[in-house]
């Protein structure tokens, strides 16, 4: 794959030298069996300016300072998302008790308090870090393709994806064995919320990257 992608890089050059218009060189591409996103990476490397040999454009570098950052977003994203689901359950099993499950006044008072003090500090870290790595990018749109922030999207999409589908899951097995209380239903929906939201901004947030 690696010596696949090499010689697809040395043709894009050598036609872009040899003076072939980028529309001529995908097509070749694709004739040939390449797919339209391998196509387009490889011409994308290039800049659209006039010079006697083609001009690579820069490419993202993974740094310590970024891998700290992203790291930090996404493990604060995590927190917040999970505490905030985690509290609204409590509200939800104060509202509507499950008889089975006496005395849980005492550990949903705690489990509150924890799942307070987790959004007060987890939730400003993450808007405060979203709001500067989105100054950062702003300033040099490179920084999108940084290596860090692809990997932990498309991670934060699979758990996402993965707690969508186990929500759904749990709707229709309470639906099937006749046990969609009111207290299951609310869970649902707000696991559905939390995590349709979060795979619905970062899906988005990938596509207008694909489109820019």
């Amino acid at each position: 794959m690696a010596s696949g992608t090499q010689d697809l890089e040395l043709f894009v050059r050598d036609a872009l030298f040899r003076g072939q218009t980028k529309d001529t060189i995908r097509k070749a591409l694709l004739d040939a069996g390449w797919t339209a996103e391998q196509a387009g990476t490889a011409l994308g490397a290039y800049a659209d300016v006039s010079f006697a040999v083609p001009v690579p454009r820069p490419r993202a570098q993974l740094s310590a300072r970024e891998a700290f950052l992203y790291l930090l977003l996404f493990t604060t994203l995590y927190l917040s998302c999970y505490h905030l689901g985690s509290l609204v359950f409590d509200l939800i099993n104060r509202a509507y008790p499950d008889p089975a499950q006496r005395n849980m006044q005492q550990y949903l008072a705690e489990s509150m308090r924890w799942s307070i003090a987790c959004l007060v500090i987890a939730f400003p870290v993450f808007i405060f870090l979203a709001n500067y790595i989105g100054r950062d990018v702003a300033r040099s749109p490179i920084r999108r393709l940084s290596p860090i922030r692809r990997w932990l999207t498309y991670l934060t999409l699979f758990v996402a994806a993965g707690a969508l589908i186990g929500d759904l899951t749990t709707l229709v097995y309470s639906v099937l064995a006749g046990e969609l209380t009111v207290r299951v239903t609310l869970k649902v929906l707000v696991v559905l919320v939390i995590a349709g939201a979060v795979f619905g901004y970062y899906l988005s947030d990938l596509r207008r990257e694909e489109r820019e």
